[in-house]
């Protein structure tokens, strides 16, 4: 059963299997997406995290990688992690890639 919350959060009764990846491939862990919003999710991993970069991965949904989100981590509590989901904001990067005029 799948539930959603006030916030638009939609929470899976049983989890979503997913797997989450190193951003340079070096890693790759089994994970249980719990909910997700917009914004970002609940993971249960599946394993240690010891030793991980988890400041920023992707999370897999699907077996042939097409359907993934880059994300960096928010919260960690046991074997569940926060994540919040990373996007590529066009307009701010071309104002960073700006030129300055001098005043």
């Amino acid at each position: 059963m799948i539930g959603r919350n006030s916030d638009g959060r939609v929470v899976f009764e049983r989890g979503i299997r997913a797997q989450m990846m190193a951003i340079d491939g070096t890693w790759r862990r089994q994970c249980l997406l719990e909910d997700v919003s917009e914004a970002g999710a609940k993971l249960t991993i599946e394993g240690s995290v010891e030793g991980l970069n988890l400041k920023e991965f992707f999370l897999l949904l699907s077996s042939t990688g097409l359907a993934y989100r880059r994300c960096e981590l928010s919260w960690v509590n046991g074997d569940q992690i926060g994540v919040s989901f990373l996007r590529l904001d066009k307009k701010k990067k071309q104002a960073q890639r700006a030129p300055t005029e001098a005043a």
